[in-house]
């Protein structure tokens, strides 16, 4: 039934195309160039909304090389207050919603849907600082750097402030669907309502 069925059918994915594309997540070596091509300074204080990170410790220290003070929620909390929620991975996974909402700044790594509720439930909000990163242009430009055709620093960000300006949760209308593009298709192209729920549920006047 599954080989028969289109939508379930086991898909031959290219990760070269896809990390290309913009389609796959930031590294944590990537989020740490990003953030400092942004202008934070080591001394930032990161809580990563995450479960277990791939690859492990050894990834991650690639991150918490250019950014030491990162934070959990199993070093927020004690052991004790942690055994309630063991064992519950959606009661886990509210704690770091709710953090994420609360936070100076949300960044997510990749688009799922839980990074794309926090960014509709912070506009909700009063449209908080939310950076959403352009990971297709992101990727040239660490591809250029690996390379060795850019150096870390005041040119790469140049580049990366530039191309985030116009990124970092403003007001703006939901986008629709591509043109041309009718029946339920048209659904999958739109930007989903979770994400930006404006105008339908954002009150653009004081008086309401």
């Amino acid at each position: 039934m599954r080989e028969n069925t289109n939508h379930w059918r086991m898909k031959k994915i290219n990760a070269t195309e896809q990390r290309i594309g913009g389609f796959c997540p930031l590294t944590p070596k990537e989020i740490g160039i990003f953030l400092r091509a942004l202008g934070y300074p080591p001394s930032t204080l990161i809580y990563v909304a995450a479960g277990e990170i791939y690859g492990g410790d050894a990834r991650l220290l690639e991150l918490k090389s250019r950014f030491p003070n990162l934070i959990f929620k199993e070093t927020i909390a004690t052991q004790e207050e942690m055994k309630a929620f063991a064992h519950h991975s959606s009661q886990t996974a509210a704690l770091d919603y709710i953090i994420s909402i609360e936070s100076d700044v949300f960044i997510p790594s990749h688009s799922g849907n839980m990074a794309r509720a926090v960014e509709g439930h912070r506009r909700f909000l009063g449209h908080r600082k939310t950076i959403t990163p352009d990971r297709k242009g992101l990727v040239n430009l660490f591809d250029i750097l690996e390379a060795g055709q850019l150096r870390e620093g005041s040119s790469l960000s140049y580049h990366v402030t530039q191309m985030h300006k116009n990124r970092q949760g403003a007001p703006r209308e939901r986008g629709g669907s591509l043109p041309g593009i009718k029946g339920r298709a048209r659904f999958r192209t739109e930007e989903s309502f979770y994400e930006n729920p404006y105008p339908e549920c954002i009150c653009s006047s004081k008086e309401h």
